[in-house]
């Protein structure tokens, strides 16, 4: 009986293992992560209604204020309203007719991106970027200066940063972490090479020099700035007058809605 009693032991014992695989075996591992929120109807890749416009989406990388690729910036695409987009396809048509290329560095921004800026902002120990990004700007404050906001327009989905390139577009070299960094306000010539017209200053530059109409900002530079504004006031986009490479696209569609869905191509697949 003892033999017998030991063959039934073990036999429920290679049952009970053989039920637990085929069970770990019937859950694919897809289905074990839970998927991301999508973006409603309305958001587009901005690459679905024009393939021309260059795209360098500095969040997904480490060459911006903070440092490193920011959070719920999965992949380099620009997401947009489809209304903003259009309207960008519309100024890309009349840039490419002058010998011009637009160029986005960031468009829609998820809560969680904008709560990553938050964070970054508190932690005054965190100096990394600021030789480049606010070399003249106490760290203590970009809260209190409107650097950083705890609330961006970016997450409604229709505001996009971005310059303009003189074509054929040269390429950019990556940027290598660690280097030396240069003044976002130093000449063209001396700051991160970035193959835009001259603009005055860099992107994401937290200077008074990147306000629009700055009157120290003249010649070449002032006139590329017009360029940029005229040819998007044209076709809706309103600027910020603090930053000159942010604009808004009016009427919005989701002027009191700030959205999360990560910077991926799933959250607007089918779109």
């Amino acid at each position: 009986m003892t033999g017998l009693a030991s063959a039934s032991r073990l036999r429920r014992a290679l049952g009970a293992i053989a039920t637990a695989l085929l069970l770990a075996g019937a859950v694919p591992p897809a289905a074990q992560a839970a998927p991301g929120p999508k973006a409603p109807k309305e958001f587009v890749a901005l690459r679905s209604v024009d393939r021309t416009i260059i795209q360098e989406m500095r969040y997904t990388t480490e060459h911006n204020f903070v440092g490193e690729p920011v959070d719920g910036y999965r992949q380099p695409v620009c997401i947009l309203t489809r209304p903003a987009a259009q309207a960008l396809h519309r100024a890309q048509t009349k840039l490419l007719r002058q010998g011009y290329s637009l160029k986005v560095y960031d468009c829609y921004r998820p809560q969680r991106a904008v709560d990553h800026f938050v964070r970054w902002a508190k932690d005054l120990q965190d100096e990394e970027m600021k030789s480049e990004f606010y070399p003249l700007v106490a760290k203590s404050r970009l809260f209190a200066d409107g650097y950083i906001a705890e609330k961006s327009g970016h997450s409604r989905g229709s505001t996009v940063d971005l310059t303009i390139v003189k074509l054929p577009a040269a390429p950019t070299r990556p940027y290598v972490p660690g280097e030396k960094l240069v003044p976002c306000y130093a000449p063209q010539e001396e700051r991160f090479p970035d193959n835009s017209v001259d603009m005055g200053t860099g992107f994401d530059c937290f200077d008074t020099l990147s306000h629009t109409d700055d009157p120290r900002v003249q010649g070449v530079q002032r006139a590329n700035r017009q360029l940029l504004k005229g040819t998007l006031g044209a076709e809706g986009f309103v600027n910020l007058p603090e930053e000159w490479w942010h604009f808004t696209y009016k009427p919005e569609l989701f002027p009191g809605t700030y959205f999360d869905f990560p910077v991926s191509r799933r959250s607007v697949a089918g779109h």
